[in-house]
């Protein structure tokens, strides 16, 4: 079975003495509340493909990653087996609200338009983007 490798990233902040995490609807139908990740390139490791995506899928360029949080296989909707990785990453943002048309392949036409949640509870996230969020929202424990 063809096993697809991603990166995740929870990217938080600190505002007004709280955790904020990152998240984002896409100008598509369906896709629902997500958080950034992408698919690890050929020869690239997990932390290189994180670096990457997050950049390219938020703008943002002041983000340091902390630690790999998780790591996991999940099946996709479409029947796919996703090896994913999650990682905590921080800003200095102070945007709460922004628009940003991502880099990558295949994404062309998207915008996203991202915002800052206290939990979980908030919101609904797309199915798989909260499985780990606890571990953020409980200053970040690691696998």
């Amino acid at each position: 079975m063809n096993v697809v490798e991603k990166a995740y990233g929870y990217i938080t902040r600190e505002h007004e003495g709280r955790l904020q995490v990152l998240v984002f609807e896409q100008n598509t139908e369906g896709a629902g509340i997500q958080i950034p990740k992408g698919t690890i390139e050929e020869g690239e490791t997990p932390l290189e493909a994180v670096t990457r995506e997050m950049f390219e899928e938020t703008g943002l360029t002041d983000l340091v990653v902390h630690k790999l949080i998780a790591q996991d296989y999940f099946e996709h909707y479409t029947g796919v087996l996703h090896k994913r990785y999650f990682y905590h990453l921080t800003t200095h943002e102070l945007r709460d609200t922004w628009q940003h048309c991502p880099t990558g392949m295949n994404e062309s036409g998207l915008q996203f338009s991202f915002y800052w949640i206290h939990g979980a509870q908030e919101i609904p996230l797309a199915k798989g983007h909260g499985d780990y969020l606890y571990r953020v929202l409980s200053k970040v424990k690691s696998i």
